[in-house]
């Protein structure tokens, strides 16, 4: 074959500029070498100047002071932005009015305000607590009226498990819109059709705020398939993690390539803004980040 006949080829990565935003998901700690990996990635990925990064809440409100504790941790020694999980489950109404009190003493504006998911004793079951708020909806309301934060909600671009329907799900979250959430941020999903898809039903419903890709890289396919619910997963994706369940260091790559992949279609179809969810580990997070054009700023 001569020079002339070979196919021109053009890096998928090879030209982003870098004009992304980004933010990043953690996870409390429960030990000191937890809490070490979590601060690990935090000072990893500070530099890239997220707009924000989030902090989990656990399942019934399990993880509520250590949730507080890594935010307030946050406010003290870092610049980022903080927003906390606040959810309705096991709580009365006066409960979360005071911690959402707490949160803005200590300097926190941000909240994502989720319905959360109930305790083993429910029986996966959402009971609302007599006193508290029964939806997500509501408790964004309850928030926005105490302070002006800025507000998170979960939105389902493959609905969510719970859901009547597509259109209730889509009803719910323009509940969640309507009562002052500033924007959304999905459940991973695995094809950037699907979440194209659930923006144009999203904008047909008159939503208008700015609904964030969730992008989760596959540290573990089983836990994946574990934690997908209604969310597809391509049998070319399955393919690709054959064999690596005990390869960690292939399969962390594997993983960075797929998610970047993806990232790189929605990027092609106008995306800039991506949230990722990090599960405490800063190197696939930064490699997808590096891959799409954003380096560290210097100031951060």
């Amino acid at each position: 074959m001569t020079s002339a006949q070979r196919p021109t080829h053009t890096p998928a990565f090879g030209c982003l500029s870098g004009d992304i935003s980004v933010s990043f998901e953690f996870f409390p700690p429960k030990t000191e070498k937890m809490e070490e990996q979590l601060w690990d990635a935090i000072t990893q990925l500070a530099p890239l100047a997220p707009s924000f990064v989030s902090v989990t809440y656990g399942a019934g409100g399990s993880t509520r002071e250590r949730t507080h504790s890594t935010v307030a941790r946050l406010v003290r020694e870092t610049s980022l932005v903080p927003a906390a999980h606040l959810t309705c489950v096991g709580a009365t109404k006066g409960e979360i009015d005071e911690i959402v009190d707490q949160y803005w003493e200590a300097g926190v504006r941000h909240i994502v305000a989720l319905r959360g998911d109930p305790p083993p004793s429910q029986g996966g079951v959402f009971t609302p607590h007599p006193d508290g708020y029964a939806s997500a909806a509501d408790l964004v309301a309850g928030v926005k009226a105490r302070h002006d934060f800025d507000i998170s909600v979960a939105a389902y671009p493959e609905v969510h498990p719970e859901a009547l329907s597509a259109q209730s799900d889509l009803d719910n979250l323009k509940r969640k819109i309507d009562a002052g959430a500033n924007r959304a941020i999905t459940q991973f999903f695995f094809s950037e059709e699907a979440y194209f898809r659930f923006l144009d039903k999203a904008l047909a419903a008159g939503i208008s705020a700015p609904i964030l890709p969730g992008i989760m890289p596959v540290t573990s396919f089983a836990a994946i398939r574990r934690m997908s619910g209604n969310t597809e997963i391509p049998t070319w994706l399955e393919a690709m993690f054959e064999g690596l369940d005990e390869r960690p260091g292939p399969r962390a790559l594997v993983a960075a390539v797929a998610a970047a992949d993806l990232c790189r279609g929605l990027y092609e179809g106008g995306v800039r803004d991506f949230h990722f969810y990090t599960l405490n580990r800063a190197e696939q997070a930064y490699a997808i980040c590096q891959l799409l054009g954003l380096r560290p700023k210097e100031s951060a």
